[in-house]
């Protein structure tokens, strides 16, 4: 985007990255302002969709990663993990890795947060139909057929 794009066009544009990247889910959000703080949908759209998310020196899932770490780490966030969990998934996250990503932020951002981010997410799976994820523990050994 350049200085000369309008208002309209900025908007009009990170409506097309919102919607590639969060789906209804982040529709349903710039929705939910609408009565309340149509600006602040505004920014959502034109900035951090239009501006930020659509930057090419990361790739789609990674922002994604990050989103879910920041998210977690934060804390309170989970109706933004809703929406980031799906994103994950749209942009070609596993299940599995999102998991994995939040099993790994509990190191940093403790086990609390990581297990309310963790409860996010399975919200969104079993709403995709994705669980149970028939993961094994790290430490476990793989089953074998005699």
């Amino acid at each position: 985007m350049s200085e000369n794009t309008t208002r309209d066009e900025r908007f009009a544009h990170g409506l097309e990255v919102l919607k590639r990247v969060d789906g209804e889910a982040g529709q349903r959000v710039v929705d939910s302002l609408a009565d309340i703080s149509p600006d602040l949908g505004h920014q959502v759209v034109a900035w951090a969709f239009g501006e930020i998310y659509d930057r090419p020196g990361l790739a789609p899932r990674d922002r994604q990663l990050v989103t879910l770490g920041i998210l977690t780490a934060l804390g309170g966030c989970e109706a933004q993990l809703d929406v980031h969990v799906n994103a994950a998934l749209n942009v070609g996250l596993t299940p599995e890795q999102i998991v994995e990503a939040l099993l790994h932020s509990a190191v940093y951002n403790g086990i609390p947060k990581a297990l309310n981010a963790t409860l996010a997410a399975k919200k969104v799976f079993a709403e995709r139909g994705l669980l149970p994820l028939g993961q094994q523990p790290a430490n476990s050994a793989p089953a074998t057929s005699a």
